[in-house]
């Protein structure tokens, strides 16, 4: 197989939101208390609607927020809910202020080599506000955002609409994730071959997944790609 195309998770793949197990970018508000809700209530109406929020059924972070507080009979005031929407897109921007320089080295040999790179993130529209302006998006052929397409990992659909919009096939494919939402099963089960990013992913959490080929530092997807082109 000659691999024409390599496909990256984002999240935790490309960026990372944590350094030293906190978060880079600490929340200034809690959603709850800034909305005057229980906590409970909240985290669990909040969690109940993460596919929702993936695959575009919402519009945007204001509309989910505002769902919340009607089910949880709680007034609902649109200049707090802006007020969160842009602390929040703000938060989300940090991480991608300060990349991972072996990222960008990798990215940038694989495209030397003459390889599509494209882009499939699970995220809402507020997460990734920051990419387009970011280096990241400079060394992709094209970013498909769950949001966007209706279709979250591991629904075959977005992995084939990026196999698509690359015009290659799965077979001629990689794909590299941390392995959240199931997506390097999601990856194979299409015909790609998937490999696991661990270089951000502690390894009591990396281990938990089976069955794929781990890659310890970036650049170690160079030897991939020329083993599966000799």
């Amino acid at each position: 197989m000659k691999v024409k195309a390599v496909f990256f998770d984002l999240f935790e793949t490309l960026i990372s939101e944590f350094v030293n197990g906190s978060r880079k970018a600490a929340r200034s508000t809690l959603l709850e208390e800034a909305l005057g809700v229980d906590s409970s209530l909240f985290r669990t109406e909040w969690n109940a609607r993460q596919q929702q929020r993936m695959d575009g059924t919402y519009s945007d972070f204001p509309s989910v927020i505002a769902e919340i507080l009607k089910v949880l009979d709680h007034p609902v005031d649109n200049d707090i809910i802006e007020a969160l929407h842009r602390e929040r897109i703000a938060e989300k921007a940090i991480v991608f202020s300060s990349l991972d320089q072996r990222i960008l080295r990798m990215l940038e040999q694989v495209q030397e080599l003459g390889i599509k790179i494209c882009l499939i993130s699970n995220c809402t529209q507020e997460e990734v506000t920051a990419w387009h302006s970011s280096e990241l998006a400079a060394c992709f052929d094209a970013a498909l955002f769950s949001y966007q397409v209706k279709a979250a990992k591991p629904n075959p659909e977005i992995y084939q609409l990026a196999c698509e919009k690359m015009g290659v096939s799965p077979a001629e494919s990689l794909f590299v994730g941390d392995g959240g939402s199931n997506e390097l099963e999601g990856a194979a089960k299409v015909g790609m071959t998937a490999y696991q990013a661990t270089w951000f992913v502690p390894p009591y959490i990396s281990e938990r997944i089976k069955g794929y080929p781990k890659l310890a530092e970036p650049l170690e997807l160079l030897e991939q790609i020329r083993l599966c082109n000799t």
